[in-house]
Order: C-alpha cells, then structure tokens, then sequence
C-alpha cells in the first residue's frame, strides 16, 4: 500500500478501530505483549496505532510507539495521559522505513497487525532490525497468506481490496524473511482460530551480524 492510502484508510478507521478489527485481534496482542513483558529494557511498537496494547505492556518496560496515522495517534497519546501510562515514554508519528532513533537502540521491536499495511514491508523489516540491539528480537504479528484451501482462495479474492480494508490479505511470509541479521526461533499460530502467526527473530551478536 502506498503511504497516502495508508494514512486515508485509518482516518476512516481511527474512531471505530478499537471496537472492530480491535476487538478480532485482542486476544493475539495480549498474548503478544505477555511475551514481551518477560523480557527486559526498551520496547518499540512500530504502528501503534490507537494504542491498544499500551496499558498491558508491564512497567518495568520503557516502550516507545510510531505511526504514520495522525488521528490514531491522537488516540494513543490520550489513552497514555488519562491512564497515567508512565512506562510509555514517547508516542511519535514516523514513517517505519526511516525510524529516527539509532542503531541497536532496543531491546524488542515489534510490529503488531502493520507489516502487511506499510509500503515497502522489506524495507521495514531492516530499520527494525537496525535499531534492534544485538542478541535482541524482533517480532511480528500478522496474518500471512494460505498456499491452498477455502481461506487462501478467499484471501486472493480480498487481495485488491488492500486499499479500502486496510491490509494484504494474500501477503506472503517470504517478504520479511531477508534481513540477514535475523533469525527466526518461533513461529506461532494465535487466535483467533489461528489465522494470525506469532513470528519470533533474534538479531544477531554484534560479532556475528559484522560478519
């Protein structure tokens, strides 16, 4: 998706989100965000949107969360100040291709039901891992598409539909499987009924990512 019809197709989305497309993906961003909490350090959210997993993250985290849509980020930033959300240190809007922070800046970088939306996912996927430290994981949350069956016909059918739902329902896996500084350690299926995969990648130490 080009960036403008990304940023058109969540204004639309921004008052009703939390109650729609939300609520379908609620269960998987928690257990999401559980996982995260056992680990430690600085937390970058790449598309958070309006913030839906901003109170579930747990205090001892610093998280930081982008995203190019104005009106969710309104959202956000209002969620953050009437829940005193004081582990949430920066809400910011940006483009994930250019992140503006330096190099193996955090320890987590997630990016929760975007990768699929954002222009140029490649391109993405290696500014997350740059501000990634070494020995750091980055994980995405998405659906990716079905090689047969019921569901990825109707994927192929939704698939030119990506400007008006707001995703790719016929995105492939392979996309973001290039960065070599990653490798994946878990792959798994989350609710509902599974449709959404929980990717888990580990950059490498810093010996081994400059060879």
């Amino acid at each position: 998706m080009e960036l403008s019809a990304v940023k058109t197709s969540y204004s639309y989305w921004a008052p009703i989100y939390d109650f729609t497309f939300g609520r379908i993906t609620g269960r998987g961003r928690r257990r999401a965000v559980d996982y995260i909490n056992r680990r430690k350090g600085r937390v970058l959210e790449i598309g958070v949107g309006t913030g839906l997993s901003l109170d579930r993250y747990a205090p001892h985290l610093e998280v930081t969360g982008i995203d190019v849509s104005t009106e969710m980020l309104d959202k956000a930033r209002r969620k953050v100040a009437e829940r005193k959300l004081d582990h949430v240190v920066r809400i910011s809007e940006m483009d994930a291709r250019t992140l503006a922070f330096p190099d193996g800046h955090f320890d987590t970088v997630v990016a929760m039901h975007v990768i699929s939306v954002v222009p140029e996912p490649e391109r993405v996927m290696e500014e997350m891992a740059r501000v990634c430290k070494p020995g750091g994981e980055v994980l995405i949350l998405g659906h990716f598409a079905r090689d047969r069956g019921f569901l990825a016909a109707l994927e192929r059918l939704l698939a030119p539909l990506a400007n008006v739902i707001g995703w790719h329902s016929d995105f492939q896996l392979d996309r973001i499987l290039g960065v070599p500084a990653l490798t994946v350690t878990a792959s798994q299926p989350m609710p509902p009924f599974g449709i959404f995969t929980f990717l888990i990648q580990r950059k490498a130490e810093a010996a081994r990512a400059a060879a």
